[in-house]
């Protein structure tokens, strides 16, 4: 059976998925081993095969063949850090949080989204417990939910950001203060905290003994507060550069931890690279001091693809103007609009590293980050077909998960 449904067809026409059946993407480039190969990709029941057993031992052919036009083939982006987006606030829409993760998770798909967390900003103990229990396990045809990130509200008021100081809180009684403030831990993936604002930093192992990641932001630490709170499991720093102490020669603060000899182990970072929070030489100085550790974020808000005007971030309303986002009626940025195919292509520009980088520094990396990478964020042999198809400027033609696609751009 032969049929192009995947590239060059309308999102109206029936396009193929791979339950139970075998596609074979033709006519591509895949990024395999951190360089482009001129393969065909195979996918059967929502995972990439394998073809070598399904000729020599299955002796079959694909049911569907589908033409990419020479295209290339990597995995979705992932997004660790987003607020919400398409008119949604996850931490503000409360009592429509369900439909606004549906309408969200949809969005994302068209900039290549695959995978995200979505992203609570500092809130009322109440609106965690009541937003938390409701967030959907999944969306049909829309992005996977890997867990929340709840960014606060254990943060330093002196790098509030756009957050609510009055709901700002410190870790004093240790896990049960945490267990206390969200109701429970079971949907949270990663937590950012001010590691200076935890009274016992044992609580940091015991997040991570969860399959937390804890990530370090909002923070006035120094270098030394962050390198104990790395000894103790700490892997991830929130949007470098921004809601933190800047560099300084003498205490690099968390920004040293890039460069640092005194963590057992990786250090991540996420970046916003929308061309506003961070400017082009920051993104090189970070990309050329620790490139395994780059993760792109969008760190989007409610007004990602809306028009300017009010809205929200959590508690606070928002004003969007001249393409940038700020606290209403002050200067301060709060979180971008920038969709995560854009970020990918401004940062390859401003960096000129290899496309391949960019792109992994969106699906790779994070997966590592969360210890995913055996299934997400690649595509070897195995992994979930989550995929999608860029063009040679790296915009998204057609976004696929679990092998169905989702999204195509019109021709």
């Amino acid at each position: 059976m032969q049929c192009t449904g995947g590239v060059d067809k309308e999102m109206d026409k029936e396009i193929p998925d791979s339950t139970n059946r075998l596609l074979q993407f033709t006519n591509c480039r895949l990024i395999r081993d951190h360089k482009y190969v001129y393969d065909d990709l195979w996918v059967r029941n929502g995972r990439i095969v394998n073809p070598e057993p399904v000729f020599f031992d299955e002796q079959v052919k694909a049911d569907c063949q589908i033409d990419c036009g020479g295209n290339l083939i990597a995995p979705g982006y992932i997004d660790l850090q987003i607020n919400g987006g398409y008119g949604v606030d996850f931490s503000f829409d409360t009592d429509t949080i369900e439909q606004g993760i549906d309408t969200v998770a949809r969005g994302l798909v068209k900039s290549g989204v695959t995978s995200f967390c979505p992203t609570l900003v500092t809130s009322p103990v109440k609106t965690y417990h009541t937003i938390l229990p409701r967030i959907p396990q999944s969306v049909p045809n829309g992005a996977g939910i890997l867990g929340i990130h709840a960014e606060g509200p254990f943060i330093n008021p002196q790098k509030k950001g756009a957050h609510s100081e009055n709901c700002i809180q410190t870790i004093d009684e240790g896990l049960s203060t945490v267990e206390r403030t969200y109701g429970s831990l079971d949907r949270i993936k990663i937590i950012t905290l001010a590691p200076e604002r935890v009274n016992d930093l044992e609580v940091i192992q015991q997040l991570t003994d969860r399959g937390i990641t804890v990530a370090l932001g909002h923070s006035m630490a120094t270098l030394r507060d962050g390198e104990r709170a790395a000894v103790r499991g700490a892997t991830l720093i929130t949007h470098l550069f921004n809601a933190m102490l800047p560099f300084h020669h003498r205490d690099p603060g968390l920004v040293g931890l890039l460069a640092s000899d005194e963590t057992p182990h990786t250090i991540y970072f996420g970046i916003i690279a929308d061309g506003v929070h961070t400017h082009p030489a920051a993104l090189r100085i970070a990309y050329r001091t620790h490139r395994l550790g780059l993760i792109l974020v969008t760190d989007a808000i409610s007004a990602l693809g809306l028009e300017e005007g009010i809205h929200h971030i959590g508690q606070l309303p928002l004003q969007v103007k001249e393409g940038k986002a700020y606290i209403a009626g002050t200067s301060t940025l709060c979180g971008s609009i920038a969709p995560m195919d854009e970020c990918v292509r401004i940062f390859q520009k401003a960096t000129d590293c290899d496309p391949i980088y960019a792109i992994e520094a969106a699906t790779l990396h994070p997966a590592k980050c969360l210890k995913i990478e055996k299934t997400k964020g690649t595509l070897d042999f195995g992994s979930d077909a989550d995929f999608i198809i860029l063009d040679d400027q790296l915009h998204v033609l057609s976004t696929w998960i679990a092998g169905k696609c989702v999204h195509q751009t019109a021709q």
